[in-house]
């Protein structure tokens, strides 16, 4: 893969290598558009308050879609129906299993992608002038644990002063719905962008990222893409590389009169969590010498998500397995982390006198298999957006803040295999992934005003007047 310590200079029509299943074509009209009025952002930002309140009722109508894994499809459904309303030209995309292994941007699935698919809409101006836009969202979401710990119903969105609670409410449906309504206030304003501009609804975000892959590779790309994670109102300057694995432990069954004959895949795999700590350890050390990371705390983070082993309650268990992630820095070829990171199991468990009286561990990639990214300072799209963000807040709020998210994010697709500017910025919310998860809706019309002011001077703007008079007159290309 490219190296993301010089990160990849985009230009109309310019990819890397790793885009050889594609032949992508971008925007190549980049003539002059007239700057954004003040009195069209005044009507812009007065056409998110508008409609805010409708906002916030799509928004929970997307928290009630339970979006697990592989039960997307309720939830498609209810963003193919918005976007076709609003007139987009929309298609259902299926993910293309047969690209797993043999392009860069998937990883490992482990799943049928049969009743998932990701949802494409598209609005092409009457005559193309500026630079073209992705607004990229994911639906799916993480399981909510025990509804009984949660304040309400995870899945019964619940308004409480400022916050929406719901599972996803945050992560990221509220970013989707800024997405829509930000485009919506453009054209409630009176205006038409005057580049094409794509909303996707992708699948996989929160396991392998290929839905956006499957987006990519087929060539719905653009000359910069947002995604509205929730980001405490800041931009991500650099993401985390990410590998998810599973790992089987083996051990020895016996019966409780004679235990010591036995050995135990639960113990063992504790010891082998145990040891994998030392690696993430290593990882850590590193983070000195890689920009932006060297002041993030746990950019490895090595979380182990799930485990189980065990065949009878009286019994020596014979099998445990358990999955997690741990993140590596840009730049990092993740085929080279997943080689050193099955070395380091091998060496662990050969070291190891509980792990020597078992057979080797067998690891397995389950997930995302992915390169971070950085997005170098100083973009002209990074200007954009700080203008937008700066207009849309009070003007005592401090100017757009950049941070480190040590975690996956579907930018990087965009970023490492395309070159795209993939900026990362979104709403405040808290509990993602945890008990109670909420979203601010200050934050979110904040954000929504945001995205519409960046989408509107990223693009260009004409009046919707001139719009229909262009395409009356057939001089749209």
């Amino acid at each position: 893969m490219e190296s993301l310590d010089a990160p990849v200079a985009h230009t109309p029509g310019s990819h890397t290598k790793a885009l050889a299943l594609t032949t992508p074509v971008l925007n190549n009209d980049f003539s002059p558009v007239s700057p954004l009025s003040e009195a069209d952002r005044e009507r812009i930002l007065a056409a998110v308050d508008t409609a805010f309140d409708a906002q916030v009722r799509f928004l929970s109508d997307l928290v009630r879609c339970v979006s697990l894994r592989g039960q997307e499809a309720e939830v498609q459904a209810l963003v193919e129906a918005a976007l076709l309303e609003r007139g987009y030209d929309v298609d259902r995309q299926m993910i293309d299993t047969a690209l797993i292994g043999q392009h860069p941007a998937f990883s490992p699935a482990t799943v049928s992608y049969e009743d998932s698919w990701n949802v494409i809409g598209i609005h092409s101006p009457a005559a193309v002038q500026g630079r073209s836009l992705i607004l990229n969202a994911h639906v799916d979401i993480v399981p909510a644990g025990d509804p009984k710990r949660w304040q309400y119903p995870p899945f019964q969105p619940t308004r409480d002063g400022e916050w929406l609670y719901g599972r996803g409410s945050g992560d990221m449906k509220a970013g989707l719905s800024a997405a829509i309504f930000a485009l919506d206030a453009i054209r409630a304003a009176g205006l038409e962008l005057t580049a094409p501009v794509q909303i996707h609804s992708v699948v996989e975000e929160e396991i392998t990222g290929n839905g956006a892959a499957m987006a990519l590779v087929s060539n719905k790309v653009a000359d910069a893409v947002l995604i509205p994670e929730p980001t405490d109102e800041k931009l991500v300057r650099a993401n985390s590389g990410v590998i998810k694995f599973a790992i089987t432990v083996h051990g020895t069954p016996a019966h409780p009169r004679e235990v010591s004959g036995g050995v135990s895949a639960l113990d063992a795999a504790v010891r082998l969590i145990d040891r994998l700590r030392q690696l993430e350890t290593r990882w850590n050390e590193e983070r000195t010498t890689k920009p932006f990371f060297d002041d993030v705390d746990n950019p490895a983070a090595l979380t182990i998500g799930t485990i189980n082993g065990g065949e009878w309650i009286a019994s020596v268990p014979s099998c445990c397995r358990f999955e997690g992630r741990i993140g590596f820095y840009p730049g990092d070829d993740p085929q080279e982390r997943v080689k050193e990171f099955e070395a380091f199991v091998a060496t662990a468990a050969a070291g190891d006198p509980l792990l020597q009286r078992c057979p080797t561990p067998i690891v397995e990639w389950v997930g995302v298999v992915h390169a971070g990214y950085t997005l170098a300072p100083g973009s002209e799209a990074e200007a954009v957006l700080s203008k937008a963000h700066a207009t849309a807040n009070s003007p005592d709020a401090p100017p757009l803040q950049a941070y480190v998210m040590a975690c996956y994010l579907d930018a990087a697709v965009y970023s490492v295999h395309a070159g795209i500017p993939s900026l990362v910025y979104g709403p405040i919310a808290e509990n993602i992934h945890a008990i109670d998860e909420r979203v601010s809706l200050p934050s979110l019309r904040r954000v929504t005003k945001a995205i519409a002011l960046f989408a509107a001077s990223w693009c260009g703007v004409r009046t919707v007047r001139d719009a229909l008079q262009i395409s009356a007159a057939g001089l749209g290309t």
